[in-house]
């Protein structure tokens, strides 16, 4: 009987390489999600670092060409996810993994479908603050597009309670996280905006992580709640919590409650303001009151006046005023009168006629005298001025040229000869002389 035969001896290269064959065969391409842990980038530029869960780790690396195309940096804690092929480094015989991608996982690959998104749709306009609409000063119905059984719808019902009472809420459950979510809150915003029953709309949630909230930054739920014909107010989350439906409503609030008291009007403010218009107009009722009062007592004293015993008294008073006034003018006017005929009889009697005659007389002597002597003195001083201008025009006269035996030549236009040049041969010009005109004939010079 025969030992069986023991297993081939290999060396440690020999194993590794088989290993890595085998794992290399299993394993052609696997997607690895983990934290990053150890990360270093050395001179070469290739990634090392290890993915890690709550159990076990797994060494990676990442080379240079491929390391330079991640849309994220790197660092320890990060969730990642990987995609390559098991190995073995046969060196060391260490187990690992060598990456052709990677790509930040959970929040971080959903942030960056939220920042491509908000910067595309912001492009188009769709965030733009000129298409925000007021909210109603009092709405009289509100939609709430929410989950029934939630905190945040169980929040703005005691806030709508508390602030506004009057107002009648409809709540429209949808759910609001999960991979249905998105379309049932589309068909509820839809369906609300077409019923015509709602002044506004609010759509909100509980805060949660970006990933819980994801159903509100949904293309077509944003693009609904812009277009929607009521004003939407968006309260998803808590404050530092942001959704594209966010950026679309007509009003962010940074939580449900918060939302509801920017929706309605303080029942407490309210009151106060009816107590102060109850005042005004208490006011203005006893200020009309008063003047209706006061124009009854005026139309009372008029009517009195209008009476016919009444205006018989008063043409009564009046005439007997007038006629006092007539007697004290007619008195003042005889008085005057009499005044002035004392003054006359004074002056008569002070200046006699046969005592005024004689320097009246002796005056119109000196007047008559005085008109002769006046005049002489004026034809004097006339005669003089004209001889004077008769020597200053005989001075500059041409007629006193002529007289010393000089002509003046004129054509027959009369303009004056000054030049030989100013005729020709054959023309006919006028000479005057000192008693008289000789018409002359002009010759050509023959010298």
């Amino acid at each position: 009987m025969h030992d069986a035969p023991g297993p081939a001896v290999l060396t440690p290269s020999q194993l590794n390489t088989l290993a890595r064959g085998l794992l290399e065969d299993a394993f052609p391409q696997v997607l690895v999600e983990g934290e990053l842990c150890n990360v270093s980038r050395p001179a070469s530029g290739h990634l090392y670092f290890t993915l890690k869960d709550a159990r076990a780790q797994v060494r990676c690396a990442l080379f240079k060409p491929k390391s330079q195309w991640l849309r994220f940096v790197p660092r320890d804690g990060l969730q990642v996810r990987a995609r390559g092929r098991v190995t073995l480094y046969e060196a060391r015989g260490d187990y690992q993994l060598i990456l052709d991608t990677m790509e930040e996982a959970g929040e971080g690959a959903l942030r960056r479908e939220f920042d491509a998104l908000k910067a595309r749709l912001q492009a188009e306009g769709l965030f733009d603050a000129t298409r925000k609409r007021p909210l109603p000063a009092f709405p009289g119905r509100l939609g709430v597009i929410t989950s029934p059984s939630g905190a945040a719808v169980r929040d703005v019902l005691s806030v709508l309670a508390r602030r506004f009472p009057l107002l009648e809420v409809d709540i429209l459950p949808a759910l609001v996280q999960g991979a249905e979510a998105p379309a049932q809150l589309l068909r509820m915003l839809e369906a609300a905006g077409a019923s015509g029953r709602y002044d506004a709309l609010l759509l909100t949630r509980g805060g949660g992580s970006l990933e819980d909230l994801w159903a509100f930054n949904d293309e077509a739920l944003v693009r609904a709640v812009a277009r929607a014909p009521v004003p939407v107010v968006s309260a998803v989350g808590h404050e530092t919590d942001f959704s594209l439906c966010d950026f679309a409503a007509d009003l962010r609030a940074p939580t449900p409650s918060a939302a509801a008291e920017l929706l309605t009007p303080d029942r407490g403010d309210l009151l106060g303001r009816i107590r102060q218009l109850g005042r005004r107009v208490d006011g203005a009722q006893l200020r009309a009151a008063q003047a209706r009062a006061q124009r009854v007592d005026r139309l009372a004293l008029r009517l009195q006046a209008l009476r016919p015993q009444a205006r018989l008294d008063a043409l009564r008073i009046r005439q007997a005023t007038a006629l006092r006034r007539l007697a004290a003018a007619l008195e003042r006017q005889l008085h005057q009168q009499r005044a002035r005929l004392r003054h006359a009889e004074a002056g008569l009697r002070a200046h006699a006629p046969a005592r005024r005659l004689q320097p009246l007389r002796e005056r119109l002597a000196r007047l008559r005298g005085r008109p002769g002597a006046a005049l002489a003195q004026r034809l004097q001083r006339d005669a003089l001025q004209l001889r004077g201008l008769a020597r200053s025009l005989e001075a500059v006269s041409p007629l006193a040229t002529i007289a010393r035996g000089y002509s003046i030549l004129q054509r027959d236009d009369g303009s004056v000869v000054r030049s030989v040049r100013d005729v020709v041969a054959g023309d006919t010009v006028e000479a005057r002389v000192v008693d008289g005109r000789l018409r002359l004939h002009v010759e050509p010079d023959r010298g």
